[in-house]
Formats: C-alpha cells, structure tokens, sequence
C-alpha cells in the first residue's frame, strides 16, 4: 500500500477516486505544528527559531494516526498544496513522521485531475527548503509584531487591539483615503451643453462645452456660466470636425486570486473571504449528484495568468464550436504575468471544459454554481476575439466656444459574448453626452439648437474603498500576497478598525487612532513602501537570496528600539464614537466609549448626567397588532433571555405572554415549516409544525437541504462566529463551506 497525505478530507477523497485501491490517501487537516497560543514561542538566542509542536489534541492524534499508516506503506507521498503553506506542512510532516529528508517524497499538482495526480506521481521531488524557510520567516515576523505591538497597543490606547505586519499597512491605507475625503473642499463649476439636432435627419444629441479660443475651460461660476449661454443662443452652430474610428475591447485574462476576489465582490456581492472558502471548496472538490466526488477549478492561490497549452486549445476548440469561428483568433490570446507575481501556479481556470456551469447549476450549492460560473466563464472569454466598436468623435463650433459629443456603437462583440465587463462605480462621472447616438455628421454641417442646459455641480472627494479596490490596491502596491487579502479583511472587521456603509469601507474612530499611533512610533509598520520591500525579501528567501533569519533581524531589532520609545510615551485617549441613542435619562445624545471589556454607551452630558449602557442592552418594547386574548390589551414585543417573545401592554394586571414562532426552514421530511422552539430547560432546538405527524427535530438550525453524500438533512453550524454548512449525520464528512453573512 502507497500512502498519499493531503491537508483536507475533500482533497482526499478526490485524490483517492483517481488512484485507485493500491493507494491510500488521508489528510493532516492542515498544520500538525503551530506557535503557542499564549506565548511568543520564538528562540531569539538561536536565530530566531520557532517553537513548532502539536498543540491541540487533534493535531496529536492525527499524527499518531498518519505514523500508524506511515508503518504500514510501503511508499509514502507528501501532496499537499503547492505554495509555501503546503511546503511547510510537508516538511512538518516529514519531520514529525520520521520520513526520509533525502528521500523524494513531496509531490503538486495545480489541479486535482486524473491526468494531473498520476503525473505528479510519477515525477516526486525533493521538498522546496527555499519556500520553508521563507514560509517561517514571515510567521515569525508576524508573530514578532503581532506578540511585540500589540501589548504596546493595549497598554497605551486600550485593551484587545492587535497590530499586523500587513494589516497595519493595509487599514493606513483606507484611512488615508478617509482623511483625504474630509480634508476635501468641493469646488464649484458648471456643467453646460447643447442638446443639438441636424435638420432633416433623426437622432437629437447631446454636445458639451468644453473649450473656448480654442483652449479648454472649466467654467467656475454662474457668471461664466451665463457669458457662456448668451453666445451659445446667439450664434450659429456648425460642425468643425469629425473623426471616425474603430475601437477595440480586448478580454482580460483568467483569473488570479486577487482579481477572482474582485469580481465576485463587484459582480457576486461575495465577502473576499466568503469568495476563498467557495473556491477552496470548487477546487478540493465535493459530491456533485450523478457525479461523484468532483474537483472543478485548479489551484486558487496564484498571481500569474499563465494556463497550460491543452487548457488553451481545449478553449479555443469549445468558443469555435459553441459561438462560431469569427470569435476565434487566428493565434491563442497570450497574457503576460506582473513582473512582481511568484508565477508558481496557472491561472485559476476550469479543469474541464465539458462540465459547463448550466450542467451542475441544480445539483450544487448557489454560490458554488455563481462562482464557477464566473471562473469558467471569464476563462473561455480571455481566449476570444475582442470586441469592435464605431466610435465618433464631434466638435461643433458656436461663436468662439467648442461643444464636444462622443458615439460609440457595438459593431462585434467578441469576448463579451461569453464575460461581461464589470463597470466600476467608483468613477465620478455623469456626463450623459459620452457614448451617445449620433446622427451622420459632416464636417461644415449646419445644426440646430433644440434647447441649452446648464447646471452648477462640484468637483466630487476621492471614492472609499470596497473591498474590491482595496484587494486591487494591496495588489498594486505590493503588501500582502494572494492567500491573504481575505484573511487580512477579516482582521480589520473583527477588531472593529473598519465597517461598511453600503460597499464602501470606512474607518472607525478606533481605526483611525491606531493607525495615527503607530504612525508615530513604529512609522515602518505602516509604510506601504516598507511592507512592499519586506515582501520582496520574503519572496527571495525561496531562492536562497538571503538566510531567513537575517532578515527577521533586520526588522525585529529597529522595531525594539522603537517600543522602548513608545512605552516612556503618553497613554493616549480614544475618541468619542457618536451615536444614534437618545438617553433615558436626560434626553442628550449618548456616545460610544472603549472600556476594559469593550465598547458602551455613556452620556454626553457628563458630568451633568452619568447614565451608561451596554450595547448589548435590551431595546425597548415595540407595540404590534396582536390583541392579549385574556384583556384585549395591545401585545408588545419584547427580548428576553431565550428570544423574541409577546407580553401584554397592561402588566402587571394581566401577566399573558405569547413565544414569538421564527420560522428557519422548510422541513426536509414533509416539507412543513420547521421553527425554533424552547426546552424545558432552556435550550434551544428546531422542531416541524406538523408534530405529532411529523417527528423531525433538530438541535443545529436546519437549512432545509438535503446532503447530496448521505441524503441526511443538512445543518448550519457556527463556530468562532464563522457560520459554515455541514451534514447533521456525524459519520459524514459533507462539508458545504462558509457562508457569506455579506
């Protein structure tokens, strides 16, 4: 028996379908060896090694299991991913199994095929020093700073902040956005056009002021503004110039993992972070009904556009067949990979072609059909011909004022046939003359004046970033790295440094003054420039470029020197958060204050008024329509310690309370609402309203799904606060992935 270790059970049963019986694969489920929880766990008298063992019981007992099948293979194989995460854990294992440093055992693959897995298996390799060591390097970095800053961070502002080598960085650059949208001033100016027509010929258009002499013109105020009218009304209008061009769109390549993010933020209205955990899932591979167990995407950490030659002639091959040849070009479309990129994997692309989005739409999870939907999609489209357009461009001359009107007319549309562009709203525009229907102009043509508009504007701040643009900013400017732009919103969100307003993310009070601190004191934390060039000399410990501990020393020294400075510096005082709470007491407006143990409410008024409250306080009763069937009083909804429930408004004379029913589900078994009900003992479980007929009962919130493995009713499950899908019989290892609470 040959034995394959992989890091999850999905991946596992994947592998194992295609390896057939002499083979056995099981999963270390990610790391065997961690830092400590509550420790720095670092040996800084010997360069800087990390303490590394098991430090959960799991993480023990999957060892012990993994040495038990170690004894009896006859031939062992490390394929866990390929980055250095994956290169990591194989050299974890390798050491903690006592397998042959000198033996080759480490094996990858960028997509979990049949054709990939054996050819992998054929060829196995020595592991990849170079990318364990600069995997340790930035754990150790990071865990330096987060061990280092943050008790500085607790001490001087307040309790439960954290500081990050690229989290810091990543959240000044979102509250650097913010500062230059309140130090914005908006300038005035005037937005004047001519909505025209040619006499005898359809359609009307619209045509912009844009110069005057023959120079461009802004105009700044209402009396340029109406100098401006009073010469276009009385003058003629005449066509100066016209000048006709063809246009060309061209696709963008498949995906990497950063713009995979981006467009399922923009186009999906994914989390970054709910958009990874589905494109794990689509590439470790699940049961799909009448399938089997299917991986359908390859590897989803990756920043090169790069795709193997079959991908590109199986793609050509599918747009010739299903839209025509004239969507094909004469040469495979190729796309050149950032110079910054690791270009260590493909593009996130499909494995087969043949297995198109509509063919499992019904028998997959919505977000997973969406997203493969769009990986599948935009890959096919990157190998299409372009789109063509007609694009007209007019100038029309009115006494000594030039207006300007612009058309553009689809006449191919190539590639977007198969992937439509993602139209950013980031963009602060609204001119309606841009890309209009014009008629066909000459140059000399005389036009009439159907009516002028004018309109004061002004000049709009910057646009927040979303979660889309700052994944693109990161990218762009080098901090961070594709596996973790999500992981990396998810730390902002929980410490509260960031919220949302719609899409837009914006720093709180909190965020802001953190980032203001340790701009103060530990100015390279925060450098987007330094963070970059960190990354850079991350990235050439793979090649052996420099020892790993050099550069850990390099950062770490400096950064003592600096918390010595900030711990003789002043405790600082947070700012008030405003609210929209009125207080009780007084009727003043209550503020959000940082306490020991979190956030509350405390008055404005103070010290005229000391009254506080938690956040987490019960709101007050709301008045329904529900008439008490003892009194015929008016029902109010209250919170109570179990939930939501109905009491009448004249207690204490009438004590008639009513649980408020919450339907969750449709009962898997005989398709009747299922609803949270209450114990005796207080605990709370789901239950169908068709009881004593039905006898379905849950304790997990029931989805109202059934499991595509076992046929089992499946369940959500919250753990950390994450919310995932799992299957509610404990024997199967169904794992429908996290869900986006976005």
């Amino acid at each position: 028996m040959k034995l394959v270790i992989v890091e999850s059970p999905a991946k596992a049963k994947t592998i194992g379908k295609y390896l057939g019986p002499d083979y056995r694969v099981d999963a270390s489920r990610g790391h065997i060896w961690d830092l400590p929880d509550k420790e720095m766990g670092i040996d800084f008298d010997n360069n800087y090694e990390p303490s590394l063992k098991a430090r959960k019981p799991e993480q023990e007992e999957t060892i012990e299991r993994l040495k038990k099948n170690v004894a009896r293979a006859e031939k062992v194989y490390l394929a866990t991913d390929p980055d250095r995460e994956g290169e990591a854990i194989s050299y974890h294992l390798q050491c903690a199994l006592n397998l042959d440093p000198n033996e080759k055992n480490r094996i990858m693959f960028n997509e979990i095929s049949k054709k990939a897995v054996n050819q992998a298996i054929q060829n196995p390799d020595y592991i990849n020093k170079g990318l364990v060591y600069a995997q340790q390097a930035r754990r150790v970095l990071d865990r330096l700073v987060g061990y280092t800053l943050s008790p500085v961070l607790c001490k001087k502002i307040t309790s439960k902040l954290s500081a990050g080598r690229v989290q810091s960085a990543a959240l000044r650059i979102i509250v650097d956005r913010e500062k230059e949208i309140q130090k914005f001033k908006p300038e005035e100016f005037w937005h004047v056009a001519a909505v025209l027509e040619k006499p005898r010929s359809k359609p009307q258009f619209t045509a912009t002021l844009t110069e005057k002499d023959g120079k461009k013109i802004k105009i700044k105020n209402k009396e340029q503004c109406d100098e401006a009218l009073e010469t276009l009304n009385g003058n003629d209008y005449v066509v100066a110039s016209v000048k006709k061009s063809v246009t060309v769109a061209k696709p963008q390549p498949p995906f990497t993992t950063s713009t995979m993010q981006q467009d399922a933020v923009n186009k999906l209205r994914m989390s970054s972070a709910a958009a990874m955990s589905v494109a794990q899932q689509l590439y470790e591979g699940f049961d799909i009904a009448g399938m089997g167990h299917v991986a359908l995407v390859t590897y989803i950490r990756t920043d090169s556009v790069r795709v193997s030659t079959d991908a590109v002639f199986a793609a050509r091959d599918l747009i010739e067949q299903k839209y025509g040849k004239q969507y094909l070009p004469e040469k495979p479309n190729f796309y050149a990979t950032k110079k910054q990129a690791q270009d260590a994997h493909e593009a996130i692309r499909p494995i087969n072609l043949e297995l198109t989005p509509d063919s499992i739409k019904d028998k997959v999870q919505r977000n997973q059909y969406l997203l493969y939907k769009l990986i599948y999609e935009r890959f096919l489209a990157s190998q299409a011909m372009p789109a063509t357009y007609d694009s007209v461009a007019v100038n029309v001359d009115c006494g000594n004022y030039t207006l300007t009107a612009t058309g553009k007319t689809l006449i191919f549309d190539g590639f977007l046939a198969i992937y439509g562009e993602t139209k950013s709203k980031e963009k602060n525009t609204d001119d309606e003359t841009e890309n209009a229907l014009l008629p066909e102009l000459a140059k000399g043509d005389k036009l009439n004046l159907v009516k002028l508009n004018s309109e004061q504007r002004f000049t709009k701040p910057p646009a927040r970033y979303t979660e889309a643009s700052i994944i693109k900013a990161m990218e762009e400017k080098g901090i961070g790295r594709p596996s973790t732009y999500a992981t990396i919103m998810q730390t902002l969100y929980k410490r509260d440094y960031i919220k949302k307003d719609g899409k837009a993310l914006v720093p709180s009070n909190l965020g802001i003054q953190v980032t203001e601190y340790l701009e103060k004191y530990f100015g390279e934390v925060v450098d987007v420039q330094f963070t970059a060039e960190m990354e850079d000399r991350l990235d050439a410990i793979e090649d052996n470029g420099e020892p790993w501990y050099k550069v850990v020393d390099s950062f770490y020294k400096p950064m003592l020197k600096e918390v010595d400075v900030a711990m003789h510096g002043h405790k600082i005082s947070l700012q008030d958060e405003p609210s929209d709470v009125v207080c009780d007491k007084c009727g003043s407006p209550m503020v959000v204050k940082m306490g020991k143990y979190g956030k509350y409410l405390a008055c404005s008024n103070y010290p005229a008024c000391s009254n506080i409250r938690s956040l987490k306080e019960k709101t007050p009763p709301k008045e329904t329509d529900v008439v008490c069937d003892i009194c015929g009083g008016k029902m109010l909804e209250r919170q109570g310690k179990f939930g939501k429930y109905l009491s009448c408004s004249n207690y204490p004379q009438c004590k008639n309370t009513k649980p408020i029913v919450e339907t969750v589900a449709k009962c898997p078994k005989c398709g009747k609402d299922v609803v949270k009900r209450m114990s005796k003992r207080g605990t709370a479980f789901y239950g169908c309203t068709g009881y004593p007929a039905c006898d379905f009962i849950s304790w997990d919130i029931p989805t109202g799904n059934i499991c595509p493995s076992c046929g089992s009713h499946l369940v959500y499950k919250i753990n950390r606060g994450k919310k995932s899908i799992r299957c509610s019989n404990k024997d199967c290892n169904y794992d429908g992935g996290e869900v986006s609470e976005s």
